[in-house]
């Protein structure tokens, strides 16, 4: 019998390379990035607004990866439940999540133990895009525009009052009490529909909330948009001009959808994910379907998405702290 080693003497040491190359094809192969299912986790609840922007954003992500990504629904705590597994998760680029303002710049103020530190324990891949708030009134108040509201607002000191359902939206009202020098007190309320209906039945004077949650009310004229919380106009309301643009210097305050993945994912992974959901988003029927969900498709990634991350945690840290909202 010929043993392996004068065998492989025969061959030299090209033709060695040649056929462990030829024996070992499938598993160079199955080594390329993604080679398995990739999981999702969603901190909410399943057919809520994030969860249905996240599987959106995952078939699409899915189709040009050629490779399954499945949802993981984590809701509870703010978020915090989902963003805790994520965190804990195996850093091998097989574990992703849907991190939003709340789960990535909020919460850590808003918890004394949200069980994982927003900036350390992750790596963002992605952003998928923002949702910008607008302030709106009834159709049949005299104020038009955000300098009208600054006007009366002023003209009575701690007479008028703003709806707000969420941290967001009341971020975005203490946001502009300091920007604008207005004082209006915000009334919480559980839902858009109970400010909505407040509003309408001349209960509340004003209200705060996502373009999403108001876009019917404004296009059937039942509410009057004053300005919408982004830097600029936005494309999910055109024709209203946002606060900064309407003299209000230097406001801005959106909720906004970034994909992370655990601290430590390997670069190439990384590297991957973030130049295919890039191009995915550059695609325009995935702009035309984001805009619909409510989302207005915003690309960032590497060290632009991280200063951007970095400066939310410090302007919503900064703002829940002025509003005298203490950790539960």
């Amino acid at each position: 019998m010929i043993s392996f080693k004068h065998w492989t003497r025969g061959i030299g040491t090209v033709g060695l390379l040649s056929v462990a190359i030829s024996m070992f094809p499938a598993q160079a192969q199955s080594q390329a990035y993604p080679n398995k299912p990739i999981k999702m986790i969603i901190p909410y609840a399943a057919g809520q607004g994030t969860d249905i922007v996240g599987r959106y954003v995952a078939d699409e992500i899915s189709r040009a990866l050629k490779q399954a990504v499945v949802i993981d629904n984590r809701p509870g705590a703010g978020g915090n439940i989902g963003t805790q597994m994520a965190a804990r998760s195996a850093p091998d680029g097989y574990t992703l999540m849907i991190g939003t303002n709340a789960t990535h710049a909020a919460n850590g103020y808003l918890f004394s133990q949200p069980g994982f530190d927003a900036q350390t324990d992750f790596e963002p891949i992605a952003m998928v895009g923002i949702l910008p708030l607008v302030y709106v009134t009834a159709s049949s108040n005299p104020v038009n525009n955000i300098q009208d509201l600054i006007a009366a607002a002023r003209s009575k000191p701690d007479a008028l009052n703003t709806a707000v359902s969420t941290t967001t939206c009341r971020m975005a009202h203490e946001l502009f009490k300091v920007r604008s020098g207005s004082v209006m007190m915000p009334i919480d309320f559980k839902g858009s529909a109970q400010s909505i209906t407040a509003v309408l039945g001349g209960h509340v004077d004003y209200m705060v909330d996502t373009i999403a949650s108001l876009q019917a009310q404004v296009a059937s004229g039942q509410l009057k948009a004053l300005g919408v919380t982004s830097a600029s106009s936005s494309r999910l309301l055109p024709g209203v001009k946002s606060i900064a643009e309407q003299g209000v210097a230097g406001y801005e305050l959106v909720g906004w959808t970034v994909i992370f993945a655990p601290k430590g994912i390997p670069a190439e992974a990384a590297q991957t994910l973030s130049a295919t959901i890039n191009k995915t988003l550059e695609r325009a029927d995935v702009q035309a379907k984001l805009l619909q969900m409510g989302v207005d498709p915003q690309m960032k990634s590497g060290t632009e998405l991280k200063s951007f991350i970095a400066s939310e945690k410090e302007k919503w840290g900064k703002l829940i702290s002025a509003a005298g909202l203490k950790p539960t």
